[in-house]
């Protein structure tokens, strides 16, 4: 899930990580012949993004022959219609928005997956701590009610008794759960668990992820049209993009301060940023991927992410995944 797609997405990185307003990068300077294509994000321009920075400072798609806006997304800049209308060659999402895209008529395929894995958790405080799910029964969550199927879901793969758990709608804030007006949240791990530790707050987390909740988040997508007429631009965005995430990996410190200083005007505070990207590297990188490079799912993960799905009331097949690109960017 990217953050328009968690709990409470327009109010989370305004408050709690201090985004602001960002605008489309300038473009690098490239050679004459460079196709321009864009990438949409799905949020702000913060770290969540820094693989993408680090490919465009350092001229990787200039190397592959692309000049590549990165489009910043947000409340009100959905990821999907760019996308289809051709105004950006892929769209990094979530595979349960494109699962409902494609329901739509929308025709989608996830090509990368940049979180391995899926970043919802539940956090809690350590002297009311929830550190498996059957710790959920007997709490209260605070949580937006359009996320009630996520909560369900997670429960039912886990035989959790959701009856025995009270819900609570708030707003994406951590201060019911430190003021004891509710025992956990359900949000992300890259943001309000980080926000409390920036205060000063110890928080406990349980990433969902962990215990059998599967749903490919940080997706990069792109059109059947696009799959099948610009080929070799995907191919070249992807394996640009693989180069910064490694870079970003290798050297997380410098990928933050190349956020923070690439976006001046956007109130971003280096050390909340540094932490993190030291919550999501975690997330997007595993032995699959050491293995088989950035970005890679498998039958087995797809296999997963379909079960999940399907408890979202999302039915979909194998064929909204597509690895032939990613095995072009990695083998090439």
């Amino acid at each position: 899930m990217t953050d328009r797609h968690k709990p409470w997405a327009g109010l989370s990185r305004r408050h709690f990580l201090a985004t602001g307003a960002a605008a489309t990068l300038a473009p690098h300077l490239a050679r004459a012949q460079d196709r321009a294509v864009a990438l949409q994000l799905s949020w702000l321009h913060s770290v969540q993004f820094a693989g993408s920075y680090i490919a465009r400072d350092r001229g990787y798609w200039a190397d592959q022959g692309l000049r590549v806006a990165l489009n910043p997304g947000g409340p009100n800049a959905p990821v999907e219609p760019p996308v289809v209308a051709g105004n950006a060659l892929v769209g990094i999402s979530a595979a349960d928005y494109t699962a409902a895209a494609v329901a739509q008529g929308a025709p989608f395929r996830i090509i990368a997956v940049a979180m391995q894995k899926n970043p919802f958790t539940i956090a809690s405080l350590p002297a009311n701590p929830v550190n498996a799910p059957q710790d959920l029964e007997g709490k209260r969550i605070g949580m937006a009610l359009a996320n009630m199927p996520v909560l369900s879901a997670f429960c039912t793969i886990n035989n959790v008794d959701l009856d025995r758990i009270e819900v609570v709608p708030t707003q994406y804030d951590a201060a019911p759960l430190v003021a004891g007006q509710v025992d956990c949240l359900l949000c992300w791990a890259t943001d309000l668990p980080v926000a409390m530790t920036v205060q000063g707050i110890e928080n406990t987390t349980m990433i969902m992820a962990d215990h059998g909740y599967a749903v490919h988040s940080q997706t990069y997508i792109a059109t059947d049209d696009s799959i099948a007429n610009w080929r070799a631009d995907l191919v070249a965005l992807l394996r640009g993009e693989a180069r910064g995430w490694n870079d970003c990996r290798a050297d997380p410190e410098a990928a933050a301060r190349l956020t923070v200083d690439m976006f001046p005007d956007a109130g971003l505070d280096l050390a909340t940023q540094q932490m993190q990207l030291d919550r999501q590297l975690p997330l997007m990188f595993s032995d699959l991927t050491d293995d088989h490079g950035f970005g890679w799912f498998t039958d087995d993960t797809v296999a997963a992410n379909i079960d999940t799905l399907a408890l979202l009331g999302r039915d979909v097949g194998p064929d909204l995944w597509d690895r032939t690109l990613l095995e072009e960017a990695h083998g090439g």
